[in-house]
């Protein structure tokens, strides 16, 4: 078996003088999970159907494992299993019946197919309802029918969009081990739009707006760009008081009081935990929280699409 890959490039998609996507190129390897973030609108959605055939690209191309998808489409999505936005199937059908048939439509026969829906239905937790109407099911377990037939192939290449959108959180922790599971021997691209996502399953994101890619970074990464990394939250009595002579620290770039939390920002290069520790102990100051911030993916996010300062 060949290297596991998907190399996008110049990935573009048009509807007229719309730009869905524009010119988006990555690569992506064996054991990454990679988070695809962007706003609503932001092409994530179109680039997966162009990676898995079901959209053809107004220029440029990508290749799965070496397959590319414009001349050797069947081959690229043999090697693929795709949850797509929506999980659509068919609601007439039960549970079983529609695994199994999408196991037919996979190559599978006889006995083979039977006990790949089988083992699919159970890895998905979805023993209760094999029996039932996928039209009857709740929007939980109609999305654990669509990472069923997503997965029952044990394909090479996962292409998940929003694949816990729906859950309730159990169902979000049983849905996230079992991709953290699958993920040391393949590729999984995971489109969401949940942050806490990211830090929980992915080891790479990349983030799009207005189908231009903006960031391709670590979780860790990500977070570093915050403007709290490494800032210290405190819940102090007299907040003011105590921002006052918390700015005149020479290891302090910025103070604010928001909330009645008090954030003091590093100036570059500079800890502050310990300063500021040694500070509310000699000036006996009553605090009921102090936390270092790792850092905030949100305001990252936000920065990042929407151009907002560091301040």
């Amino acid at each position: 078996m060949g290297e596991l890959r998907i190399e996008a490039r110049s990935l573009s998609k048009h509807y007229g003088s719309l730009v869905a996507v524009d010119e988006l190129s990555f690569e992506v390897g064996s054991g990454e999970v990679l988070g695809f973030l962007g706003p609503n609108g932001a092409g994530k959605s179109t680039t997966m159907k162009m990676l898995t055939g079901f959209l053809t690209p107004t220029s440029g191309t990508a290749t799965i494992n070496g397959h590319d998808i414009m001349t050797q489409s069947l081959a690229a999505r043999r090697c693929m299993g795709y949850l797509p936005e929506g999980a659509p199937a068919y609601g007439e059908m039960t549970v079983r019946s529609f695994i199994e048939f999408i196991a037919r439509a996979r190559g599978f026969q006889g006995k083979e197919a039977k006990m790949k829906a089988a083992a699919a239905i159970e890895r998905l937790n979805l023993s209760k309802v094999p029996e039932q109407a996928i039209e009857t099911l709740s929007k939980g377990f109609k999305r654990r029918v669509g990472l069923a037939q997503a997965i029952l192939h044990d394909p090479q290449v996962l292409i998940l969009d929003e694949p816990t959108d729906g859950l309730d959180p159990n169902q979000k922790h049983e849905v996230r081990q079992l991709i953290r599971e699958m993920s040391s021997d393949k590729i999984i691209v995971i489109s969401t739009h949940l942050l806490e996502e990211v830090h929980a399953l992915c080891n790479r994101a990349m983030i799009i707006s207005d189908g231009r890619l903006l960031v391709d970074d670590t979780p860790d990464g990500l977070i570093a760009r915050s403007r709290y990394h490494n800032a210290i939250t405190l819940v102090v009595e007299e907040p003011e008081r105590v921002a006052s002579i918390l700015s005149e620290l020479p290891q302090a770039r910025k103070v604010e009081l928001r909330e009645g939390e008090l954030t003091v920002f590093p100036a570059p290069g500079q800890s502050l935990f310990d300063v500021i520790s040694d500070t509310v102990r000699s000036h006996g100051w009553s605090v009921s929280e102090l936390r270092l911030e790792a850092g905030r993916l949100d305001e990252v996010f936000r920065q990042v699409t929407k151009g907002e300062g560091k301040a």
